[in-house]
This record gives C-alpha cells, structure tokens and sequence, in this order.
C-alpha cells in the first residue's frame, strides 16, 4: 500500500488551507500527511469519511495535541463534540428537539429588526470596522434572541463566545488565559439561564426548550451547562466570522453584489457559496478506531482526519469553475461537519446569516474595501480580525 507523499504543515502560523501548495497536494492524492494525522482533500473522500462508522468526532483530543488545560479544556473534552455512541445520540435528540425547524423559524423577524436596525451603523461616508460596528453585535443580539436575555447582555456574550474561538485556532495555547476565562463566564451564564428556566421564569427561549427535552432524555446538570455554552460559542463564533468573510467576497467581487440586490431568493445560495469559499471553520476532524484501507492508503487506528472544507468544497472533480459564483449549483460543502457530527445550529447559523446578508443588499448599491483586512491564520478556526469597508447606501 502507498503512503501519501504530499505534506502540509499545519502548525505554520503563515498556512493557508486555500493556498497554492494545497491545491498542488490535491492534484498528488486525496490525502496530505500533516503533524497530526492526514489532511483529506478531495470531495468523494470527505464524504465516505465523515460519515464511516469506524471513525470517531477527532477533535476531542484538540486541548491535549496542544497542551491546553484549565475550563475550556475540560469543558470541550466533556462536551457534545467529544462524546460517542449511546451518550452522543442522547445529546443530539435533546440538541434537535431544542432546535427544531419551526422554533428556529419563529426568530426570523426578530433577526431581522436586529440587522436593519444595524444596516443604520453602516450608513456614513466615514468607513467602518465591520466585525465591531455589524457581525460581532449581530450575532451577540442574535444569540441573546435565542437564549431570551436582553439586548444590554449582547456584547458580553458576543466577546466571551469570540473569545472560546480563539481556542481553536493553531496559536491556542498563546491565547489560554483568555478563552479559560471566557469559558468560567459563559458556565456561570449558562447556570442562571437554567435555573431561571427550572423556576418557570422562562418557557419558550432556547433553554427552556432544552430542559423539557431532558424530560425524555435525562441528563446531569453539568451536561445541561455544557450544551448551552456550546450553543452560544457556536452560534456567535460561526455567525460572526462568517458574515465578515462574505462582506469581504462581495467587496472582491462587485458584479455578484448586483446579482444579489437583483435577486434576495439567492441569499442562501449565497450563503453557501462563501462557507465554500472561505469558510470559519476550515477543517473537521475524525479519528480512526480502527485499521482503514482506502484508495491505496494504509489509516492506521488513533490516525487524526483533517477534512479540509475548502480543498474538497472546490475540487475539479466536481466543479469546473472554482471561482465565487452564488448562481453556480454546486454539491453540498462540508463546512457543517456530516455524518453523526453534523452542527446541531447549522439552521440557526443559516437562518441569522440570511437576515443580514439580505438586510444589507436591500439597502447599499456598493460595499467597498476601505484599508487592508486582518484576518487570523487561515487553518482551525479563523475569522477578519479587522476588515474596513465603505458601504454605499442605494440611490432613490
């Protein structure tokens, strides 16, 4: 059996998952050796992979392959993420229940009011910083909706949520005494949340809807805890960043601005276009649990699996034109996860998403880069760190 003969560094602080040498390592095989396992890279291998019985979620081993300690930690080692088989399934029923298509519905209009609302913050000739001035307090405001909490909580919220994202990136370590803290608020959070919900102070939100599904599917408190601060890390992390990336696309790429304003029903569509494009979470993991052949590959157990969204959302095995085109039927990313693991607030993350971006196009002809973006390694997690754009409202 051959052995891949491509190598990607992960750990390098300057890789990209959508750089030249792994569209290279593509063309050389379906897989990458990496420093901790093996990068997937071609669509057809993600898919029969993210769904292989005899794999496990892989990023629960993330806090030791990178020494991390402390609440977040043991937080995500205990968490949704981490767990399998009987214990996972549980989870999820509760996790789907709490997040069920017509719940998740119902806060359309409240997203709505909170990004036009917003889109009043864009309106100036000045520039504005966009992660701070719409995406952060977007999906601050957009978690507080879900979880039934005030507005004046969102910032909070917001930062702690942005903050456990930096626990996933490939400098992690660096940032420990950050997210760790972060972790402590957003447990106490989650803590007051279900004992305002066990006292009847709230019977509709996220979390009252989280405890009714314990009725049929008992959990511990900590359990509970856990499932409400993965929901709040996921549903700010996700939104927020990428949000940024599909302004920053746009602003690239002002002739699919105009197809949108010309056609809202492309908002989701346009929507999945960016995940594929430059997506937030730019791998999901799989451990092997046993000895795996595939394709001329040897996967030896205990092997971790990078599944790269990009590399395999834009393989020429499915597509002939990689380029950002948002009225290009394209086959479904992996940016979700798949499989047992695919993202219980995938809806709730599509359903904010598509207030804003529609809130924006209906409102400004042009959105225009105003300075040089920041952005955060491009590999893990990554998001803008800053990205200064002009929005030039629509003319009456």
């Amino acid at each position: 059996m051959a052995q891949p003969t491509a190598y990607l560094d992960l750990r390098d602080p300057a890789f990209s998952t959508r750089s030249a040498e792994v569209l290279a390592a593509r063309e050389a095989g379906w897989c990458a050796r990496t420093p901790y396992g093996l990068a997937v890279l071609r669509h057809e291998h993600v898919g029969r992979l993210v769904r292989d019985r005899r794999l496990r979620q892989g990023s629960h081993a993330w806090p030791d392959a990178n020494g991390l300690t402390g609440s977040f930690a043991e937080f995500w080692k205990r968490s949704i993420i981490s767990q399998e088989g009987e214990a996972h399934r549980t989870l999820r029923h509760i996790g789907m229940s709490a997040l069920a298509p017509d719940f998740v519905g119902s806060l359309t209009p409240s997203f709505d009011r909170i990004a036009i609302g917003l889109c009043g913050r864009l309106r100036s000739e000045e520039p504005v910083e966009f992660i701070d001035t719409f995406t952060e307090p977007f999906a601050g405001r957009a978690i507080t909706t879900l979880l039934g909490l005030p507005d004046l909580d969102a910032p909070q919220v917001a930062a702690d949520a942005s903050a456990l994202g930096l626990a996933m990136g490939i400098n992690c370590k660096s940032h420990e005494p950050v997210f760790n803290a972060a972790c402590d608020r957003l447990m106490d959070l989650a803590d007051r949340l279900i004992a305002r919900a066990r006292a009847g102070g709230d019977t509709v939100h996220l979390v009252a809807r989280l405890l009714a599904a314990t009725a049929q599917h008992p959990v511990s408190d900590e359990i509970l805890r856990d499932l409400v601060v993965i929901a709040i890390f996921g549903g700010v992390d996700t939104t927020r960043a990428q949000l940024g990336f599909a302004l920053a696309l746009f602003a690239q790429h002002p002739e699919q601005w105009d197809i949108l304003r010309a056609d809202l029903s492309l908002v989701p569509a346009a929507i999945e276009e960016v995940i594929r494009q430059r997506p937030t979470t730019t791998w999901s993991t799989r451990e092997t649990v046993e000895r795996i052949e595939m394709d001329g590959v040897v996967i030896e157990p205990g092997t971790i699996l990078y599944m790269l969204v990009h590399a395999s959302a834009l393989d020429p095995a499915i597509t002939d034109d990689p380029r950002f085109d948002i009225t290009v039927k394209r086959k479904a990313h992996f940016g979700f996860g798949g499989g047992a693991h695919h993202c219980l607030g995938q809806l709730v993350a599509r359903t904010d998403m598509a207030a804003a971006l529609r809130a924006i196009a209906q409102r400004f002809e042009r959105v225009e880069f105003a300075g040089t973006p920041e952005w955060l390694p491009d590999s893990g997690n990554t998001s803008p760190k800053s990205l200064p754009l002009r929005f030039v409202p629509e003319t009456v």
